[in-house]
């Protein structure tokens, strides 16, 4: 059964609309690293409501702590995908000082405090995660070690090249200009800090 124009004017879901995207002139890119200032005040909007002004809140003083939560976000250079890193980083920092700041009150149960700085260290170890993923995406999570020297001493054994799986490629395999040795499979500490120079 197919419906009718007048079953479709019933219907209780919205209607799609269209929405004129426009990057000619955003002003808010550095708070959400977008072209679209739709989606970098949603993020600041985001951003800011997971902020705590009190229970009796100033707006002198929320004015104040707003603007740097958004001072936060503008010092991070961003695209989108940092930006909403970056605004679920200051929620969870957020989140993590309330727990904190619950746990110090001093009429509260034991449990009351327990539970308060187990929800804290979560959002802390949240936190350093999102850190981590943010890093990453930068590409500045890893860090690659080269040695470039490496003296292995008499009656010492050392692989020279790069392992893969089960396999050994040998450095005169990958630099045909280095001296072939048979690399051993095993691997000794007689390669001291001294010895790599």
């Amino acid at each position: 059964m197919t419906k009718t124009k007048a079953s479709l004017k019933d219907s209780k879901e919205p209607p799609v609309r269209t929405h004129k995207l426009d990057s000619s002139n955003p002003k808010l890119t550095y708070i959400g690293g977008s072209k679209f200032d739709a989606w970098n005040g949603t993020l600041a909007n985001q951003a800011l409501s997971s902020g705590w002004y009190g229970n009796n809140p100033d707006a002198d003083r929320t004015h104040k702590l707003q603007s740097a939560s958004l001072g936060f976000l503008a010092g991070v250079e961003k695209d989108e995908l940092e930006g909403m890193l970056a605004a679920q980083l200051l929620a969870s920092h957020n989140a993590a000082m309330k727990c904190y700041r619950r746990a110090m009150i001093a009429e509260q149960t034991f449990e009351g405090r327990k539970e308060n700085l187990s929800q804290a260290n979560k959002l802390s170890r949240t936190y350093a995660t999102l850190l981590e993923a943010f890093n990453r995406h930068r590409g500045e999570g890893q860090q690659k070690v080269t040695v470039e020297h490496v003296h292995v001493h008499k009656g010492g054994q050392a692989i020279v090249g790069n392992v893969h799986g089960g396999g050994v490629l040998t450095k005169s395999e990958n630099q045909p200009h280095a001296v072939a040795h048979k690399p051993s499979l095993q691997l000794t500490s007689h390669a001291t800090k001294e010895g790599m120079g």
